[in-house]
């Protein structure tokens, strides 16, 4: 039996996902993400502004063809993706700390 601060790795893929211990949706975030999640929104608000100002330029300077649209929609899609799944991470850090 280990003593309660042993700080050694858990046996098995299973149970180093579960640590730290988290339920629901917020298993699908992997557990040195989960440490980290500041971090990690902080990057996904970037790349999704990034994407956001892609866009734009992909609008701006692409021309006038349904290929053109179809891009910017797409880095469009990707941006707001990031930007939604940031918003989540943060909500989670926010729930944790109150």
């Amino acid at each position: 039996m280990p003593e309660p601060n042993d700080h050694t790795a858990s046996k098995g893929l299973r149970a180093w996902w579960a640590s730290p211990p988290r339920s629901g949706l917020r298993l699908i975030i992997a557990p040195w993400e989960y440490r980290h999640l500041r971090a990690f929104a902080g990057l996904r608000i970037a790349g999704g502004l990034v994407l956001f100002s892609v866009s734009a330029l992909t609008l701006g300077f692409g021309g006038n063809d349904a290929k053109t649209y179809s891009w910017a929609l797409a880095f469009l899609a990707a941006g707001a993706g990031h930007l939604a799944y940031a918003f989540w991470e943060l909500s989670i850090v926010r729930s944790q700390s109150a």
